[in-house]
């Protein structure tokens, strides 16, 4: 009998208020037990570094936001015989936009030419001479939240106006390249496994669908998945993400990280890639054809985010058949990548930053930045929002949430009969911890006096008939000046109000 290969331990990083990336199901097949560690916001380091030593574990996997990275740099160092996956190295340019600004320089990739500033004044000098349109990104932060910290500026006036109101720091600034679409592509072991285009929306400039904007999967340009490869190479990275714009025959990256949303396949074949390389080949390479997401991209959305563990066979010719055999898929396989030095951090010290400091010495601030991410768009700061009438603009705003999974979530809405915020809770990658954050702007609570009766019908325990009979007698005698007055609606008693006023407010 063959002796049991030993495998590696697996550790799933998570973190506190952080959409989780990966959970046990993305390893399917894999033997042993896969334990977990979450970290906790604010001086949680030396617990979290013994608990690791404590489970023995070898590899954690997860990403890491731009809140924690400087502190798991910390961490890193105190477990030196843990690999971090991706490497600390690697998520680099998750951190902020100058972080990617950096990488791109530092392997000669193809960007848009950028300037960063930390003195403002230099940076408003810099605003009076150059050439416009200018495009300005808040750089630091858990997300562009659909493109709101993404601006079009056409003016040094305009220019001026905008950073005196957000406070941008550093003073993040690109050319602007012309394009009404990007490309987004999502690499395993450096070989492109999904890419599409995003299509700005008519008269609109930013390409995301929160905005208006489309995808399609067809016509990706080779050049696009060229350079995104050297970019997943030059980060010695097990799985990334690149979005990038072409202009006159030419390509570059506006964006590239670890971090991105992807459907639970997508993540099940990371898992399938991760479990190749940990096991040092012990499970098979996973083979997954180049151009793949032109045929599954035709599958509706709703159906294709369902679907688990797709798996692709490599084609095997018969005899009379092996001259049309011709490989598409140029010299790309699925490769395992090179191990991470710290030499692979690019050097920021033209930038003349600010001295960084530990989390233990902002606590507050990290708390709140984690647990509620950026503030919204001043048009939405006093807005509430509420399950029957959420828009992707509103939902844009939640801390954590990337755009793919926004639009999941009004499919999800608009398709099923929600009763509870926790009904969200069946969608990938959303846990409780983080619908407890966006309960506090996301509000599940039904205002009586402004709901539709389809809208008091949706609510548990209400139905049909005595949503219509609310909806009349709030015609009939006004609007309900507490919820007891509900017990006035006939048909309506103490024992269904108790079962029905957990669901409902007066607003």
């Amino acid at each position: 009998m063959a002796k049991k290969r030993k495998l590696p331990k697996i550790g799933l990083l998570y973190l506190d208020y952080v959409l989780r990336f990966f959970d046990r199901s993305n390893f399917k097949g894999w033997p042993d037990k896969i334990e977990t560690v979450v970290y906790h916001w604010g001086n949680d380091k030396d617990r979290f570094i013994e608990e690791v030593k404590r489970k023995k574990i070898d590899i954690l996997v997860g990403n890491i936001p731009a809140t924690a990275y400087e502190t798991f740099r910390e961490i890193a160092k105190a477990l030196p015989h843990v690999r971090f996956v991706p490497s600390l190295e690697t998520q680099f340019a998750n951190k902020s936009k100058e972080n990617v600004t950096l990488f791109c320089e530092k392997h000669n990739l193809s960007h848009p030419e950028t300037k960063i500033f930390y003195d403002r004044e230099e940076g408003y000098r810099y605003l009076e001479e150059c050439d416009y349109p200018i495009i300005v990104k808040r750089s630091y932060g858990p997300s562009n939240y659909g493109g709101y910290y993404v601006h079009k500026v056409k003016s040094k006036e305009e220019a001026k106006k905008l950073f005196d109101e957000k406070k941008y720091m550093p003073m993040y600034i690109q050319e602007c390249i012309p394009l009404r679409a990007d490309i987004r592509v999502m690499l395993i072991g450096h070989k492109p496994a999904c890419a599409f285009w995003r299509v700005a929306g008519e008269d609109m400039d930013l390409t995301n669908t929160s905005q208006g904007g489309y995808m399609t999967y067809d016509g990706v340009p080779m050049g696009a998945l060229e350079l995104a490869v050297e970019a997943s190479k030059a980060a010695k990275a097990e799985y990334w993400a690149c979005d990038i714009a072409e202009y006159d025959g030419k390509y570059y990256i506006l964006e590239c990280a670890t971090a991105f949303a992807a459907f639970p396949y997508f993540r099940d074949w990371i898992g399938q890639y991760l479990m190749w390389d940990f096991s040092e080949g012990y499970f098979k390479k996973p083979h997954i054809p180049l151009y793949n997401w032109e045929e599954l991209g035709k599958i509706n959305p709703s159906l294709l985010r369902t679907m688990r563990h797709i798996e692709f066979s490599r084609y095997i010719p018969s005899t009379d058949g092996a001259y049309y055999l011709n490989d598409k898929e140029v010299d790309w396989d699925i490769e395992l990548t090179e191990e991470s030095v710290p030499e692979d951090i690019p050097d920021d010290s033209h930038l003349h930053k600010p001295p960084l400091k530990k989390e233990e010495e902002i606590p507050e601030a990290v708390l709140e930045e984690a647990k509620k991410g950026a503030d919204v768009r001043d048009a939405l700061e006093d807005s509430e929002m509420s399950l029957e009438s959420v828009t992707l603009t509103e939902l844009m705003t939640l801390h954590g949430m990337e755009e793919e999974i926004a639009v999941e979530v009004i499919r999800y809405i608009h398709s099923h009969d929600i009763k509870s915020l926790d009904e969200l809770l069946e969608l990938e990658g959303i846990d409780k911890q983080t619908l407890k954050v966006w309960a506090e702007a996301l509000h599940s609570k039904t205002d009586v006096n402004k709901a539709s009766t389809k809208a008091l019908a949706k609510i548990k325990n209400i139905g049909k008939k005595l949503a219509e009979k609310i909806v009349e007698f709030r015609e009939k005698h006004g609007p309900f000046e507490k919820l007891e007055d509900l017990m006035k609606v006939k048909g309506l008693g103490k024992k269904k109000f108790e079962k029905i006023k957990e669901h409902l407010a007066i607003k």
